[in-house]
């Protein structure tokens, strides 16, 4: 199976037998995935980093997931004293799986060697299958992780975890990848919005990771402060639609929505 012939669904296929697909293919070609090279302007523009609080460090990769890094970004900025930072392979803008938005990493992995916090994003398929395979990225997961009170992981960067050799026991991922988190690596999937076993702390898909970082929070702070953090960002989800939920969704709907991110996805 070559890396054209790797479709999204490998990585989030509720069949087994596409995930497993997936543990084999291994082709001579594949290259780390990486931010583009920063510009002399970015390197201007790294935020001060003073805060007396936890320090976070969300890792960036090509093909991540919008939402998974900005949305636990946007509650754990509001921890007091805390300094959340982006980090990847090379300072510069790092494109989403859509290829419609980047982030920008202010940090390279190589000027990072410790962090309180770590949180390892998801991706599309193709972001994800790179980030597995890239040994500069698990490596320097590997090393921070030796550093931190708490690492974590949002939808499939539980697989990059996987692939760092970091889950124990049991964990959550994307609902797509639950099989093959099982079979790859060895641990119980849990049908839950976020799996704490010790220090790591996984969270199901993409808005998931909201939930994680306010259940986080209250760990750096205390209960209190989470509550006021929700309510600083107005979380209260109210969504239109009770389909959110893999458990109770028709084969046709949960069909649909892997159709729909693969053709998001370039």
């Amino acid at each position: 199976m070559t890396t054209s012939q790797t479709t999204r669904r490998t990585v989030l296929a509720a069949g087994a037998g596409a995930g497993l697909a997936l543990g084999l293919a291994t082709p001579a070609s594949a290259t780390p995935a990486s931010a583009a090279p920063a510009t002399a302007a970015l390197s201007t523009a790294v935020p001060d980093q003073r805060g007396d609080g936890p320090r976070i460090g969300i890792a960036l990769y090509d093909g991540f997931s919008l939402l998974d890094p900005t949305g636990p970004a946007e509650l754990l900025s509001r921890v007091p004293g805390a300094t959340v930072t982006m980090i990847a392979e090379r300072r510069g803008p790092v494109r989403t799986d859509t290829q419609q938005a980047a982030v920008v990493a202010d940090r390279s992995f190589a000027e990072v060697h410790r962090l309180d916090v770590l949180l390892v994003p998801g991706a599309g398929n193709r972001g994800t299958i790179a980030a597995m395979r890239n040994p500069v990225l698990l490596d320097w997961i590997r090393r921070i992780d030796r550093t931190t009170t708490w690492t974590t992981a949002v939808c499939t960067g539980t697989l990059v975890l996987g692939a760092a050799g970091l889950l124990r026991e049991k964990a959550t991922t994307y609902w797509a990848s639950a099989d093959y988190l099982e079979q790859t690596f060895g641990v119980r999937y849990e049908a839950e919005r976020y799996v704490q076993v010790g220090k790591v702390i996984t969270a199901a898909g993409v808005s998931a990771g909201i939930d994680m970082a306010l259940y986080l929070a209250s760990l750096l702070t205390d209960e209190r402060t989470a509550r006021g953090i929700q309510l600083a960002v107005e979380y209260a989800p109210e969504p239109p639609y009770d389909s959110g939920d893999a458990a109770t969704a028709s084969p046709e709907l949960k069909q649909l929505a892997l159709d729909l991110l693969a053709r998001s996805q370039r």
